[in-house]
């Protein structure tokens, strides 16, 4: 089995995590792994950047830190994008990634703030 730690990059700040987004679906979760990246799938549609926000809030949300402290660092405008988290250590990500992963998945917050 892969290991989770090829999912994200950590540095001294936080962390970098690998997202293969799914917009417009019937509800907001991490679903698992999907190559080398996190699926995760998000009510909002694609448009003006709801998505976007949906899977910064979610993740957000997952590592326990405000929502300020996430923000996409490359391809907002793909499937294929980039988080950064700060404030998470390496451990800290790998165990809430691979519980998240390996539970199949976990349903976020209903909106960003966390309501």
């Amino acid at each position: 089995m892969p290991d989770i730690r090829d999912l994200f990059d950590a540095d001294d700040d936080g962390v970098v995590i690998a997202v293969h987004a799914q917009p417009g679906a019937g509800r907001s979760e991490i679903q698992g792994r999907f190559g080398e990246a996190v699926k995760i799938r998000v009510a909002a549609p694609p448009e003006q950047g709801r998505a976007n926000d949906a899977i910064a809030g979610l993740l957000a949300h997952e590592f326990g830190v405000k929502d300020s402290a996430v923000r996409i660092i490359s391809g907002a405008t793909s499937r294929t994008k980039r988080f950064r988290v700060d404030g998470v250590d390496a451990d800290t990500a790998a165990d809430r990634l691979e519980q998240a992963v390996l539970t199949g998945g976990r349903k976020g917050p209903k909106n960003r703030s966390g309501r």
